[in-house]
């Protein structure tokens, strides 16, 4: 979706129909389901809770050469700190933005883990705040709002692949 455009003027659109669905669905992602889920089975303990049951020796593991959890971990919450700007009033904070260093994260030492998944949680909330306030956006910005979700999402499902004991429950019973 591109933003309408009339004449020289950008149409822009509220996000007053989304603060309460963007929200609820990202914060199921990152704090879990209770009894009921959209994103996740009932009782999935979601992305922080699964990440607390690795140690950063699994954190920083690859697998088949692949980009380790704490790489994902880092990649997210890098992206979710530019969101956050952007929410702040930086107009363009991805213009530069080095996407590639979060990829270079590998080993990591336990200390380094629980910074990694502090600035996570850190970024979370804050644009689980963010989301949750209507603002005017072009389509461009409502896309972006809207595949933060899905991306978090995206990046929740290849943590679980990567190491089973992130993995939810398959039934929603909690086993």
């Amino acid at each position: 979706m591109t933003p309408a455009v009339r004449g020289d003027t950008v149409a822009r659109m509220t996000t007053h129909d989304l603060s309460r669905s963007l929200p609820t669905l990202f914060r199921e992602l990152v704090y879990g389901a209770g009894d009921t889920g959209f994103m996740l089975n009932p009782h999935d303990p979601g992305m922080l809770a699964s990440l607390a049951r690795l140690s950063a020796e699994d954190a920083g593991a690859s697998t088949q050469g692949g980009a380790t959890i704490a790489a994902h971990v880092e990649h997210v919450r890098f992206g979710l700190s530019l969101m956050n700007r952007w929410a702040g009033g930086d107009a363009d904070p991805f213009t530069g933005a080095d996407w590639g260093a979060a990829w270079r994260t590998a080993r990591v030492t336990p200390a380094e883990w629980e910074r990694l998944k502090a600035g996570l949680r850190e970024q979370a909330d804050r644009w689980l705040d963010a989301l949750a306030q209507p603002r005017d956006v072009e389509g461009i910005e409502l896309d972006a709002l809207i595949a933060s979700v899905a991306h978090l999402a995206y990046h929740l499902g290849a943590i679980r692949q990567i190491q089973a004991a992130t993995r939810g429950p398959r039934d929603g019973t909690g086993a």
